[in-house]
């Protein structure tokens, strides 16, 4: 199934995309797409409705973030070699894990907006990892079985405030608006294999990143495992798994000299992951 939520920021719909991409709202069936949703029994529920009697939603609607009640957004960093080699930073032996706010949690076609004396914002298409059940020292073949879904992140990171500033890398992560997801969470009998999807991402359509997840140096599995020893994760939780090359900081010339490009007002970044649908994004400057 692909669940979605769809409206006004804040009053947000639950819905579901049907066999021929239509909307279908899902209102009268569950009052979210949240944590009470995303267990393997309510996901069973919802695969046995009868999609066709499901009432048709008008119109192109805003889509919202897929999950609501997210209670943490954890992300991986550098875990795609070689992005650590475009940052000029060794690949980790264990995998770097930071957090993003949960205020800037937003829909996939929100604009994204500079924070306040940005200089260097960045993009970087993620897989998300959406949890359905609590995961705490989970062993490695047991960790996708706490999968509810996955879904496409766009880990918009300010490189000034991330790593020019001092302490963690958590400042120039979590800025308003720095966490687009979705547009819609696919479940995970949907995705047999984490470790085999494309991504992309194109600004103002120009081709910036392309990956795939079996490059990754840490896998799914893996980070559920490793990531539960230290936090448990919960129902809801998003975990954010780390992005290719190609990021805006990256970037070299034709002689193979630093040539970083960063984002600004009027910019569009057009983002997706094979089966998981696209975001797009706009890029507007801050405001109070």
């Amino acid at each position: 199934m692909k669940l979605l939520r769809y409206g006004p920021p804040g009053k947000e719909k639950p819905g579901l995309l049907d066999a021929d991409g239509r909307l279908r709202d899902l209102s009268a069936v569950v009052p979210d797409i949240g944590p009470a949703q995303l267990g393997d029994a309510a996901l069973a529920r919802l695969q046995r409705l009868n999609v066709d009697k499901l009432p048709l939603v008008k119109g192109t609607p805003r889509l919202g973030c897929p999950v609501a009640g997210i209670g943490k957004f954890i992300a991986i960093g550098l875990n795609y070699a070689d992005h650590a080699a475009e940052s000029g930073l060794p690949v980790p032996k264990e995998p770097v894990v930071f957090t993003k706010a949960i205020s800037c949690i937003q829909g996939p076609d929100d604009d994204v907006m500079l924070p306040k004396g940005s200089k260097k914002s960045d993009w970087e298409v993620e897989l998300g990892v959406v949890i359905g059940r609590t995961a705490r020292h989970v062993a490695l073949k047991d960790a996708l079985a706490h999968v509810a879904g996955y879904c496409v992140v766009n880990d918009v990171s300010e490189r000034a405030f991330q790593i020019e500033r001092g302490g963690t890398w958590d400042k120039g992560k979590g800025c308003d608006t720095f966490g687009p997801i979705g547009p819609w969470l696919v479940t995970r009998d949907e995705v047999p294999n984490p470790q085999r999807l494309g991504l992309w991402l194109d600004l103002n359509g120009q081709r910036m990143q392309t990956g795939d997840t079996c490059t990754m140096v840490f896998g799914v599995a893996r980070l559920i495992s490793y990531v539960s020893r230290f936090i448990t994760l919960e129902a809801g939780d998003v975990l954010t798994t780390g992005t290719p090359p190609g990021v805006g900081m990256g970037l070299r010339d034709a002689q193979g000299q630093p040539a970083p490009r960063y984002l600004k007002k009027g910019d569009v970044m057009t983002l997706g992951i094979d089966g998981l649908g696209q975001q797009r994004q706009r890029v507007v400057a801050f405001k109070a």
